[in-house]
């Protein structure tokens, strides 16, 4: 297997990140987040639905709710096979899925350098992949374990801009907070923005062997707090502005309070009678395997 010049340790940080302080805090808010980030995958599946019997590889699987969905679809005759960089996660995904679909298995992979079996006749992921050190290796990667031919399907984020609720989080808290220059917390790699521009992830793709590329953009509302706290709780734990308060850590403490207030007012808007809800936008990416 061939891929671009890389070193084992490209991802460790994030994998520190990932298996360590944010696991814990989407264990914390994980039904928003699988209900809410569920939902773009959902319209994923329906544009590109995996057929009965295909063996498919779901990267970035998480908790593996999207795993057992894929395998309620490919059937007894199917097999989904999950892979994720963070061992707990892998661990609560077996855990759940003991008494489950006997046709899905969950494994601890670092998609950019470990071999990842296959073939597979599909790769689907739900934003598992705007986190690699380098993503052209890690999605070479993949294309090796895909059959020629084989689909690529993910969801990423579209632009933070585009993102109101995550995008007004971290300008709220950025008036207050600076991410700082030195840190001791691991951060969790480029970020979840890293693949929001269309033209970048199609060189992407292209450079890592595939072809046929396509690009859906899909905006749905989320619900991303029951109420003003949990959402205020969400944004100060989770994405751009929960990052720069993590990194901060015990320094920002004291700034806590004015955070959180700030956050209230500018959520304000944001408030309806079903919780608090914000427009999520996102890329439908699909593209094909050109190795032969």
């Amino acid at each position: 297997m061939t891929t671009d010049p890389i070193t084992v340790d490209e991802n460790a940080e994030a994998i520190t990140a990932w298996d360590g302080p944010l696991y814990d805090r989407f264990v914390r808010f994980r039904d928003l987040v699988t209900v809410g980030l569920g939902a773009h995958g959902e319209h994923a599946l329906r544009l590109y639905p995996p057929r009965r019997g295909q063996r498919v590889l779901d990267i970035g699987c998480g908790f593996g709710d999207t795993s057992q969905r894929i395998a309620a679809l490919v059937g007894a005759d199917g097999e989904v096979v999950g892979v994720d960089a963070a061992p707990r996660f892998i661990e609560t995904a077996r855990r759940e899925s003991e008494a489950g679909l006997r046709n899905v298995r969950f494994e601890v992979a670092d998609v950019q350098t470990d071999e990842l079996g296959g073939p597979f006749d599909v790769a689907f992921s739900r934003f598992g992949t705007m986190f690699f050190a380098n993503p052209v290796a890690a999605l070479r990667n993949v294309g090796s374990a895909l059959a020629p031919g084989g689909r690529l399907v993910m969801v990423v984020w579209r632009r933070r801009t585009d993102n109101d609720w995550l995008y007004r989080g971290q300008t709220i808290v950025e008036k207050i907070v600076s991410r700082p220059e030195e840190y001791d917390e691991p951060t969790c790699g480029p970020g979840p923005f890293s693949m929001a521009d269309g033209d970048t992830v199609s060189e992407i793709l292209l450079h890592a062997g595939f072809g046929e590329v396509a690009l859906h953009r899909h905006d749905e509302p989320i619900t991303i707090g029951a109420d003003v706290d949990e959402a205020i709780d969400m944004l100060m734990a989770l994405g751009p502005a929960g990052e720069i308060l993590r990194l901060q850590g015990d320094r920002a403490a004291h700034l806590h309070g004015k955070v959180h207030e700030a956050l209230r007012a500018g959520l304000a808007d944001m408030v309806t009678p079903e919780g608090v809800r914000g427009m999520a936008s996102t890329w439908i990416v699909a593209a094909t395997n050109q190795r032969k």
